[in-house]
């Protein structure tokens, strides 16, 4: 049975949806009929493309201004959407920082800057766990919901034989145990929520671009591709997979 079987009107929200991925997950879910309305969040300003869509959806689509290193800002959007609707189904977390100006990834110890690992853990890690902190009320209904984050393989410190890349390994795998030991927590408060990570495998966005030589054609895909496999390997999660750890093409993934 698909994850979201029998729910007639369908509430998402998507956390980073200004671009690449996040964006994506909009598009897509408002081509869904049984969505009834999105929530789509951004850091500033929404992009063009975001800002079409809400054009184009005024009646389904929502935007919201949230900075997630911010709890307040967090509790503030909650706070928006509750006016909305008293539940969410879906919630996926795309926000992620791997380079931007001078945070770049590390090639080695000599390079760490304990003001860029911050960065990386309050973006990375520390801001889904505090819409999780948020959400329950949202989440803790009747219908199956999940509550997904976009994590990646290099977070998997089983997958680590290279090394480097200390402050982005490091703050994907402290989110891959924040969320495991949410959904441990889940389990009592919203039993009917999953709660699970997510590797896209490498996507054609601006956080990947710098980095995508060297790659085979057959392993970069468009975000188009990306969002459809993760929206299935969703649909297909059962309720013994709250706190797992998946691939793009529904393969469990170490710790």
């Amino acid at each position: 049975m698909a994850v979201f079987d029998g729910i007639d009107s369908f509430y998402g929200l998507v956390i980073g949806a200004s671009q690449g991925i996040g964006l994506e997950f909009v598009r897509q879910l408002l081509n869904k009929p049984v969505t009834q309305f999105v929530f789509a969040t951004y850091r500033h300003t929404p992009s063009a493309e975001l800002a079409d869509l809400a054009a184009q959806f005024p009646d389904r689509l929502l935007l919201l201004s949230v900075d997630v290193t911010d709890e307040a800002q967090i509790a503030a959007a909650i706070a928006e959407i509750k006016c909305q609707t008293q539940r969410l189904h879906f919630v996926i977390y795309c926000v992620g920082v791997l380079h931007a100006g001078d945070l770049q990834p590390e090639k080695s110890l000599q390079q760490l800057q304990s003001e860029n690992l911050l960065r990386y853990f309050q973006v990375n890690s520390i801001g889904v766990v505090l819409f999780a902190k948020h959400l329950v009320p949202l989440l803790k209904h009747g219908d199956r919901s999940v509550l997904a984050s976009i994590s990646a393989k290099v977070g998997s410190i089983g997958d680590n034989e290279i090394g480097g890349w200390y402050g982005y390994r490091a703050s994907k795998a402290a989110l891959n145990m924040f969320m495991r030991t949410t959904a441990i927590e889940y389990r009592r408060k919203s039993p009917n929520t999953l709660i699970v990570l997510l590797h896209p495998g490498t996507t054609d966005t601006r956080l990947s671009k710098p980095f995508q030589r060297g790659v085979p054609p057959e392993k970069l895909f468009p975000v188009e591709r990306t969002v459809t496999q993760l929206l299935s390997v969703i649909d297909n999660l059962q309720a013994e997979d709250s706190g797992q750890f998946f691939s793009w093409n529904g393969d469990r993934l170490p710790w």
